[in-house]
């Protein structure tokens, strides 16, 4: 049973920056990918950024290009998304999600999910 628990949310004053973590267990990626998406209030879960195990390929929205990074430690089995330069409209629940083969950029293509953290930043 794959799971998924993310870390690193909270309340952030614009301009500050939070790190996201995904750990995940239950099984070890080699192939395939794992992404972010978030969803504010009233919306729908909307594409963030996401990277292939091989680190080979990165991906991200345009609205987070040069102020979001995403990285990932195959040895802890553990994604990262660094976001610098936050802005009120960032504030979201984030959610950690992982696909066994390719990279895609609709919530559809992943296969497993992780409960969500929320981001909230103030003006």
């Amino acid at each position: 049973q794959v799971q998924l628990a993310e870390s690193g949310g909270g309340l952030v004053q614009a301009g500050g920056s939070l790190r996201l973590s995904c750990a995940a267990s239950g099984r070890t990626f080699s192939s395939g990918s794992m992404a972010w998406f978030r969803q504010a209030p009233g919306k729908g879960r909307g594409f963030v950024s996401a990277i292939t195990w091989s680190g080979a390929t990165t991906s991200y929205a345009d609205f987070v290009k040069g102020r979001f990074t995403i990285s990932r430690d195959n040895a802890k089995n553990t994604v990262h998304l660094q976001m610098n330069g936050l802005r009120p409209e960032d504030t979201a629940v984030y959610y950690c999600a992982a696909r066994d083969y390719g990279l895609g950029h609709a919530a559809g293509n992943y296969d497993y999910w992780g409960q969500g953290t929320q981001v909230t930043v103030s003006s």
